[in-house]
């Protein structure tokens, strides 16, 4: 077998040598590898046909698009930290990282690409595999994520449900009250599905069709009429305990008057009667004239 020597950069930016290898026959194409001991931690993994297939879809995708003025496959960072499955440039000048996700990745390996990408001035954009579970780390940090079909050429979205309204709702973030997009982490979703044609790109990753963006505005609106008289109500109530503590505090006191006490005449018979009722008087009372009571 004839060995070759190359070089390739890695990352960091050194240089590792490469040996081409090959047999003629063989199960394996001719590819180049590294010499014993000189792999990456943790090896290489074979792309999987539906990676390679979602990275050309993706690009054909964005290549369709009316605002997108480049994209290319495989395209490195500045710093050749990171390399994007598909990297697109809008005529705004955002770029975009449109990443096909074959399988779930855990929360520090997610997070350290989207701070890289970030840290680069690019947006990430991530298109999962079906039945893939999509970390809620994303919906943490406030991404989307999409599930990307082939066999249709359509992709999925996920919507938060619309939270209980809460007291005082109205001063929290009003979005959260209708469908969202992204929803948060651990809320009940809701799937919608788009044929990929019907979606596009902007700045902060991909934009629904026209219904579906109406639909929602509609729905934000409703949220908004909702809060505002939420708030005139709880504001109303609250003039009206004022204005009765005040109007209780300068109202002046007044004993209640006692009802008028009717004579009574007094007896004929000429026995001892309470001095202020008239009334007859019991025999220990006589002594002071009058009922215990009066």
């Amino acid at each position: 077998m004839l060995l070759l020597l190359a070089r390739r950069r890695r990352a960091g930016g050194h240089e590792v040598p490469l040996l081409a290898r090959g047999r003629i026959g063989g199960l394996v194409r001719p590819h180049f590898a590294h010499p014993a001991g000189t792999a990456p931690p943790g090896g290489h993994n074979r792309e999987t046909v539906w990676h390679i297939n979602a990275k050309h879809r993706l690009a054909r995708w964005a290549a369709t698009l009316s605002n997108v003025t480049r994209v290319r496959l495989e395209q490195w960072t500045e710093h050749r930290d990171r390399r994007a499955d598909v990297h697109v440039v809008l005529d705004d000048g955002a770029r975009l990282a449109l990443e096909a996700q074959r399988e779930l990745i855990t929360d520090e390996l997610w997070q350290a690409r989207h701070r890289d990408y970030a840290a680069a001035g690019v947006r990430d954009v991530w298109f999962m595999r079906p039945d893939t579970r999509i970390p809620h780390v994303l919906f943490a940090e406030g991404t989307p994520a999409w599930t990307l079909y082939h066999r249709d050429e359509t992709a999925e979205a996920r919507l938060g449900e619309p939270h209980e309204r809460c007291p005082q709702w109205w001063t929290k973030d009003l979005r959260l009250f209708g469908p969202h997009h992204p929803p948060c982490a651990g809320d009940p979703v809701v799937r919608e599905r788009f044929p990929l044609a019907d979606l596009g790109l902007d700045a902060d990753g991909v934009t629904f069709p026209p219904a579906m963006t109406e639909r929602l505005a509609e729905q934000a609106a409703r949220v908004r009429r909702d809060a505002n008289q939420a708030q005139r109500d709880h504001e109303q109530a609250v003039r009206w305990r004022r204005e009765a503590a005040t109007r209780q505090a300068r109202r002046p006191w007044v004993p209640t008057p006692l009802p008028p006490v009717r004579p009574v005449p007094r007896p004929a018979s000429g026995e001892p009667v309470c001095e202020i009722c008239h009334r007859p008087l019991a025999e220990p009372l006589v002594r002071y004239g009058r009922h215990i009571l009066c």
